[in-house]
């Protein structure tokens, strides 16, 4: 790939559509995650990932835009890495879809920050996107726990607030790392297990063991 001048007087990368935009979506993750979006400046932004706003507004076409675009592609990315694992018994999927979930939080920290905080309080449109992905994930946490057998309504229920309480967990997590991976996981699984309790159904749960984790 060549260089090429910005009007900063810096150089960067010249590169093909889909991969400038993925680096203005990790740009606008980073920016959306510690900013609130009424302080975020598209001139800023720009300056940031070293292109014209012209070229942002180009592939966004505004801020809210930017932002929408920005939120998508997180959530898409979170669907992405917890995906059902069928060829897993249920207790190792589970692991191994909660170890690929820290994997991606601690890989794209900014990304998961700006999902469900930089985006908090945001429009209808943006809403209803976190609401897609969070009925999603239960739909799939409820297929597990049943073996894909009809839910009852406390079983929804426990699991929608276990899926509100996981997040605000990782968030804390993000910030205050003081628990391991590992620790952290268990206590999400058995949280679950806990809740599933409460709603008349029994999960099995054992401390995880090292060759648990092996490759």
């Amino acid at each position: 790939m060549g260089l090429v001048s910005t009007e900063a007087g810096t150089r960067r990368r010249r590169l093909g559509v889909e991969d400038r935009r993925r680096e203005l979506l990790q740009v606008g993750a980073e920016v959306f995650a510690s900013q609130p979006f009424d302080e975020v400046w598209v001139n800023d932004v720009a300056q940031r990932a070293a292109v014209s706003p012209a070229l942002l507004y180009h592939y966004f076409g505004s801020k809210r835009g930017f932002l929408l675009a920005v939120v998508r592609h997180e959530a898409g990315n979170l669907l992405a890495v917890t995906a059902p694992r069928p060829d897993l018994p249920p207790e190792r999927a589970l692991q191994v879809i909660f170890d690929a979930y820290l994997d991606h939080l601690e890989a794209h920290p900014h990304g998961y920050r700006a999902l469900y905080r930089g985006a908090a309080g945001a429009d209808t449109e943006i809403r209803a996107i976190l609401e897609a992905n969070h009925l999603e994930q239960q739909r799939r946490i409820l297929s597990w726990l049943t073996q894909g057998k009809p839910a009852t309504e406390q079983l929804r229920l426990v699991v929608r607030g276990w899926f509100a309480g996981i997040v605000a967990m990782c968030l804390d997590w993000l910030d205050r790392p003081v628990l391991d991976r590992v620790q952290l996981r268990d206590l999400c699984i058995g949280m679950l297990a806990g809740a599933a309790t409460a709603a008349g159904y029994q999960v099995e749960h054992r401390e995880a063991r090292p060759a648990d984790y092996a490759p």
